[in-house]
């Protein structure tokens, strides 16, 4: 697994010294004699990262600056789809992991890991928002970076579980495929706080999520937080098919059952693997000898191309009836599917994402909420 160890170069503008994340990383980074460099301004940035390009991988530069963009935000989700209505903060572009279908992989000319330094005011924008509504609210930090990948060197999840914890309605999720979790532990007041984990086979985890944790490591790390007291979350997405895949999730599933505490699981969430057009020119430029596309996949209502509904319907309901035998009252979500799917796979008739957001939260006010 790779980890801030994994890190060969910093860079960094002395403006954001006043931040002290800035200040943190580079004593770090000193300490473990990374190469650290200084950029004037974003033109400069633009020439060393030139400079950069010839000594390192892109994933071995972590670059420090700040964001100027939103970093509270509703996920997008995909037009004509059922969606959870979650809500993300936008706390670092690209990760130290190197996942085949990875959509972030699109950004074709990207480099380096970038990690915004003006987060202080992340937990005055989770209040305000929390306090403006009469109902549960689930944020993450995780879409466009590993929520915990080095989070002992930048302390953002520490920092937002204490100053958030006494918010009654927030459900705040930290979702990783690493298995960082030991600073985790110190923290004394949790709130509603979940650590989660992308979850899939050994096999795709070998051929598609290269430099992340292995199974067992993620689940042991699971086993760890809800013994200290945290709830937890998976996410089997993307559920991606070969020859024997479904004896593989079942046997992961099973494993999963005899590790953990299933009255400490908020939510596990399934999706098949899906790209937008374009996408697959893309993964094969980057990763050639991919197997990824090469199943029969046609687009859906939001213009992404899936597996056929038959197999996904075969899949969806083959893995919640295993989920549901081995973890009895757990709350089981599908990721960007329309109603028909919703219908045939758990006979939901959803007509608007509003509908699962409410059973969703009814199911964690009733089981979850301190």
């Amino acid at each position: 697994m790779n980890n801030f160890d994994s890190l060969k170069a910093v860079i960094y503008n002395e403006h954001d010294l006043k931040y002290q994340m800035t200040s943190e990383i580079l004593k770090i980074s000193k300490i473990k004699n990374k190469e650290i460099i200084e950029f004037y301004n974003e033109e400069d940035l633009s020439l060393k990262i030139i400079e950069l390009k010839r000594k390192y991988r892109s994933k071995e530069v972590l670059i420090l600056k700040e964001f100027m963009g939103r970093k509270f935000q509703k996920c997008p989700g995909s037009p004509n789809v059922i969606c959870c209505n979650y809500y993300l903060l936008n706390t670092c572009f690209n990760c130290l992991y190197n996942c085949t279908y990875c959509f972030l992989n699109s950004y074709l000319n990207s480099f380096g890991i970038v990690q915004f330094v003006n987060l202080d005011d992340l937990k005055d924008l989770i209040k305000v928002h929390c306090s403006s509504v009469d109902h549960i609210v689930r944020i993450g930090t995780g879409e466009f970076t590993d929520s915990l990948m080095f989070d002992q060197v930048t302390s953002i999840s520490s920092d937002l579980i204490e100053s958030t914890s006494a918010i009654p309605n927030l459900f705040l999720e930290f979702k990783t495929k690493s298995s960082n979790v030991n600073h985790l532990e110190k923290i004394k007041n949790r709130g509603n706080t979940v650590i989660a984990w992308s979850v899939n086979t050994q096999t795709n985890i070998d051929q598609y999520e290269a430099d992340t944790s292995n199974i067992r490591e993620r689940i042991d790390a699971a086993v760890k937080v809800q013994n200290w007291g945290y709830n937890t979350a998976f996410h089997f997405d993307p559920i991606i098919k070969y020859s024997n895949f479904m004896e593989e999730y079942f046997k992961i599933i099973e494993f999963m059952a005899d590790k953990l505490n299933y009255s400490k699981i908020a939510w596990i969430s399934l999706g098949c693997f899906r790209y937008t057009p374009g996408f697959k020119d893309i993964i094969k430029y980057s990763f050639p000898d991919e197997k990824l596309t090469v199943q029969e996949m046609f687009p859906g209502p939001d213009g992404k191309y899936r597996y056929l509904a038959p197999e996904r319907i075969e899949i969806f309901k083959k893995i919640s009836e295993k989920i549901r035998f081995h973890f009895p009252g757990v709350f089981i979500y599908l990721c960007m599917e329309d109603s028909k799917m919703w219908h045939e796979v758990f006979g939901k008739d959803y007509t608007a994402s509003e509908d699962l957001e409410n059973d969703f939260n009814n199911h964690l006010k009733k089981n979850f909420m301190k």
